[in-house]
């Protein structure tokens, strides 16, 4: 493959089939839409969708080390997450700045022969695989209890999202004790099962504020996983969906993305993700626990913010999109929107942007600048969107 070509997802002949509309993303060929954005957003919330989500990476850090190595590498506290649970977190450059938000796995020890070998699966953005890898190259590096693996090209990775998602899945899982740990899977947990006679990872995570679960198995098994899910779901309601209703989705879910919420010169504070960051962690001595960004980080959390991410409901039918002005009703530049677009379970355009301190109260009255036209917004807590539990 030349370096201009876009890698193919291993599901790349199923969308095909499907009549995607496929298109480059992150150096991937993926698709964009089946049919209509709407319909495909609309399932997800009502029934399931279906996405392919193999452009994402897929990292192992293993070893007896594997959690203090990540502890100093990551802003978040691994050696703290059990068997079984994942969580949410960051990688930061030593200035603050994000490099990427991840989640991080930690799976089932493997005995060695003298003492356990810990196990941790960090899943990157698409985007960002090659600086996750680097980064953690760097700062593993002299260390011989850990071991980094990319395994990004040989994973593929399946998401089913939706009030129906579990019935789905758990449906297709061969044995009855797995169906059921399956389906009593609590938010960022997971456990390894064979769903339609295949190895899996099965974790209950997802990207659209919605139940749902993400399924790891190796690259040449995804399209018999696939088109299993695809003929058991369908009677339910399910249908495969692209890149924009997950997109539309997530932002109703209040859900950042790197590259439009999170970026090098975004802190976590800054998009009001200062939870991720544990200044607490300690040493096997009790001393605070060195990581990268540690000191800017401690530094940013102890001071007031320059500029906040709000929610901007919009009040009129046009939707504010990635890098227009909010203005005052004197004219006045007081932020930027990161993400917009009409919300098509709420009926009207929402975004998401970052506003200087003394604009971002609830109920504020402010306006975007969509092509030289000021369309009203009105500042609104995040998420737009919390589904029924």
């Amino acid at each position: 493959m030349s370096e201009h070509e876009a890698r193919r997802s291993p599901l790349h002949d199923e969308h095909v089939a499907l009549g995607a509309a496929l298109t480059d993303f992150a150096g991937w060929q993926m698709p964009l839409r089946y049919g209509s954005d709407v319909a495909e957003h609309t399932a997800v919330r009502t029934a399931a969708g279906l996405f392919d989500l193999s452009h994402m990476g897929e990292l192992w850090v293993t070893g007896p080390g594997a959690g203090d190595a990540l502890d100093r590498a990551l802003v978040g506290n691994l050696t703290a997450l059990a068997v079984g649970r994942a969580r949410y977190t960051m990688l930061c450059a030593p200035d603050g700045g994000v490099l990427d938000d991840l989640v991080v796995y930690r799976l089932a020890d493997e005995d060695g022969a003298a003492q356990a070998s810990r196990r941790y699966l960090v899943v990157a953005n698409a985007s960002n695989v090659d600086v996750v890898r680097d980064a953690l190259t760097e700062r593993l590096a002299g260390r011989d209890d850990v071991t980094l693996t990319d395994r990004s090209l040989e994973t593929a990775l399946i998401a089913v999202q939706g009030p129906r998602a579990e019935q789905v899945v758990v449906g297709l899982v061969d044995d009855p004790a797995e169906a059921e740990a399956v389906r009593t899977l609590t938010y960022y947990a997971s456990v390894p099962a064979r769903v339609a006679g295949l190895d899996a990872l099965v974790a209950r995570t997802g990207y659209t504020g919605e139940d749902g679960y993400e399924l790891f198995v190796p690259a040449p098994d995804a399209p018999t996983l696939w088109r299993a899910v695809l003929d058991a779901g369908t009677p339910l309601g399910l249908v495969p969906a692209g890149l924009s209703a997950r997109d539309s989705l997530r932002l109703e879910a209040g859900m950042p993305l790197y590259g439009n919420e999170l970026d090098t010169t975004t802190t976590p504070h800054d998009a009001g993700l200062g939870r991720v960051v544990k200044l607490d962690k300690v040493d096997d001595e009790g001393a605070p626990l060195p990581f990268v960004g540690r000191e800017p980080l401690a530094a940013r959390a102890a001071s007031a913010p320059a500029r906040t991410l709000v929610g901007l409901q919009g009040l009129s039918r046009r939707a504010a999109r990635h890098g227009y002005p909010v203005v005052t009703g004197y004219g006045a530049v007081v932020g930027t929107v990161t993400s917009g677009a009409p919300s098509p379970t709420l009926g009207h355009p929402v975004a998401m942007a970052y506003v200087t301190p003394e604009v971002s109260a609830e109920g504020t009255e402010l306006a975007v600048d969509v092509r030289g036209r000021h369309e009203p917004v009105r500042v609104v807590p995040l998420p737009f969107y919390r589904r029924d539990r």
